[in-house]
Parts: C-alpha cells; structure tokens; sequence
C-alpha cells in the first residue's frame, strides 16, 4: 500500500479552531501544501498559535486555497494511501473539519499515527528476514528510540506543515534503514 505522511496547522487549540494549512509528503517524496481560506464560520483565532506557525489571518484571506478545492485536492490526491500523522487526534480533527466544510463525508480519509508506519515498516522487514517473531518487539524498540534520538537532535518542528510532514518522513525513512541493518545482522548471526 501506498502511504503519506500529513500534517495540519491550526488557528488554535481551542474547541473552535480550524485548519489553516495543510500538507502532505509521499513516501515517493512527492509532496503538495496549501494554506487554507478560512470558511466564513471559521472565527476562532490564536495569536499564540500564529506566534507558533507564523501565519496571519489576512495571509490565509489573501493567499489561502478554499476549503473546497483542498479537501477535494486531497481526497483525489491521497484516497489510495495509507495516511499517517504524528498527533493524529489533532490532525484527525482537522481534516474532518476540513472535509465537512467540504460537503464530503468526513470519514473519506483516515489518519493512523505514524507510529503504526513505523511498526509496519520494521515489521514487514524483519519477517521478510526472517527474524523470528518474538525479537520483532525489542528491535523495534530499540531502532526507534535511535531513530527518534537523532531526530530530537536536528531540533524542533517548525510548526509549518510541509517541514514538519517531511520530518516525519525522514523519521519514517531512518527508521527503514535501521530495520533494513538489523535484519543483515541478524541473518549473519544465524
């Protein structure tokens, strides 16, 4: 299956907020962005979020994409793929919001957290190895926890939607190459 890894800002973390921009990275490295026009419902506004994300309101007025064309964008874009967020429940609110003012169902995507990229990955790697089942866990373990050590040192998320989507691809990506690595030695030790 085909994956992506997606990203959402938003006007804030309140009840009401909504999405602002959106972007997405394919494992492919094909990627889109799109700053979002507010819905003419959409009121609720941070300025400790665009503090954050460093986009202003009128930008979104002037520059933004209608909710519409976006949600359409994405539903023909990434309707195939596996979908992955790192704060899904987050991002997984968002695009419903986005699809609904859409007028399509807010279930025409899902999101999963990237974590489960990350298990898949390694998993599928490690048993196409043939590492026996119940090492699957620590490997895992301990490959991700690397991954995610370098990660922490290239500093924090811009908090822009394609930078912080791609981040989470080079994460997923490392992580690849780690299992690929484990799964070498292993089948030299046996």
């Amino acid at each position: 299956m085909r994956i992506a890894f997606l990203d959402f800002e938003a006007s804030s973390l309140g009840k009401h907020g909504y999405p602002i921009e959106v972007a997405w990275v394919l494992a492919s490295g094909c990627e889109e962005s799109y700053l979002i026009r507010p819905a003419p419902d959409w009121t609720d506004w941070a300025l400790e979020a665009e503090a954050v994300h460093h986009i202003s309101r009128d930008r979104l007025t002037t520059e933004g994409t209608p909710p519409s064309e976006v949600a359409g964008r994405m539903v023909s874009a990434l309707a195939d793929h596996a979908l992955y967020a790192s704060a899904p429940s987050w991002d997984g609110h968002w695009l419903s919001m986005l699809l609904r003012a859409a007028g399509l169902p807010r279930h025409a995507l899902r999101l999963e957290d990237t974590d489960m990229a990350h298990r898949r990955a390694v998993t599928e790697i490690l048993t196409t190895a043939g590492a026996p089942m119940e090492q699957h866990e620590t490997i895992l373990q301990a490959i991700v926890a690397a991954a995610r050590h370098k990660e922490e040192g290239a500093g924090p998320p811009e908090h822009r939607a394609l930078a912080d989507a791609r981040r989470e691809k080079l994460l997923w990506e490392d992580i690849r190459r780690r299992a690929e690595a484990a799964a070498m030695q292993w089948a030299r030790s046996v």
